[in-house]
């Protein structure tokens, strides 16, 4: 199933010191052609996600998982 995902979308890691997340990217930004615009819709999606997730109950399913 991953290779299968692979080929249909473009996927990054991203990696600090405390997390790794691996993420295949579904929309296309290669609408956009300037890269900086690019790169800030990218951004501004990943940081809509990340508050979406904040609010559902699978993240504080996740947060229980450290109790």
């Amino acid at each position: 199933m991953n290779d299968l995902l692979e080929e249909l979308y473009p996927e990054i890691t991203l990696e600090t010191d405390d997390l790794i997340m691996e993420i295949s990217v579904k929309k296309d930004y290669s609408q956009i052609k300037d890269l900086d615009k690019r790169k800030e819709e990218f951004i501004n999606d990943l940081k809509e996600f990340i508050n979406e997730f904040s609010e559902t109950p699978e993240s504080k399913e996740f947060m229980a998982f450290f109790d």
